[in-house]
């Protein structure tokens, strides 16, 4: 069974979470048609970490979660006010 540890209630089954995306900057309302279809569209796809955004469904938090998709190891875990602190 896949583990994943909560910022709040520690270690998890897999089922008890939802993906939620790829952390990303929204582009700002003034840029162009085609910089919003890029965002919209366009996703990094190479292998690394990456920042992904999950939520556990039973104590409704949404965190931050650094995840190799190669290996599909989850490197940490942190809720999104605790970035800037975390390192």
């Amino acid at each position: 069974m896949k583990i994943i540890h909560c910022p709040i209630n520690g270690p998890r089954p897999l089922q008890e979470f939802h993906y939620g995306g790829e952390v990303r900057v929204a582009p700002d309302s003034s840029v162009s048609d085609a910089d919003w279809a890029d965002y919209v569209f366009n996703r990094s796809g190479g292998p690394g970490v990456r920042k992904e955004w999950w939520f556990h469904t039973p104590s409704g938090t949404w965190f931050i979660a650094e995840r190799d998709p190669v290996s599909d190891s989850f490197v940490r875990t942190y809720l999104y006010e605790s970035e800037d602190s975390s390192g």
